[in-house]
């Protein structure tokens, strides 16, 4: 069993450097636009508490969570450019005993949703023909 527990422990040390690399190569202002996109809505959804299949269902609610997260960073890492996913995991290496790096551009994207989605159900219920009665 501590075999299992350490190999597992280092998988997951070697996912959240790789998270951390990721954030540092969306800062990398050398990177394509849409390189920035596709990290940003990765990034968001690692860190959002909003998710794709609610934890509430049985076995599949983690499915994202196990299998949707890891295959998009993986993709994330296939598509970067490898000068800036090399210098990105450099500095992973190094930040990780110094301070971790933030990312708040998953913050204000998961605000701005729900903030819509308030705004939307809002304007719902002030349409008197959209709401049913009773």
């Amino acid at each position: 069993m501590p075999a299992f527990r350490a190999r597992w422990q280092g998988r997951v040390r070697h996912l959240r450097q790789e998270i951390q690399a990721l954030i540092l190569a969306y800062r990398d202002p050398r990177l394509p636009w849409y390189h920035r996109l596709l990290l940003l809505g990765l990034l968001s959804y690692a860190f959002s508490p909003i998710d794709l299949i609610p934890d509430c269902i049985p076995i599949i609610g983690y499915l994202d969570d196990l299998v949707i997260l890891p295959l998009g960073i993986l993709l994330a890492i296939k598509l970067l450019p490898p000068a800036i996913l090399e210098e990105s995991r450099a500095r992973a290496r190094a930040a990780e005993a110094q301070e971790q790096p933030r990312f708040r551009g998953g913050i204000v994207l998961v605000l701005v949703i729900w903030g819509l989605g308030v705004l939307f159900l809002c304007w719902v219920l002030s349409k008197p023909h959209l709401v049913p009665s009773h």
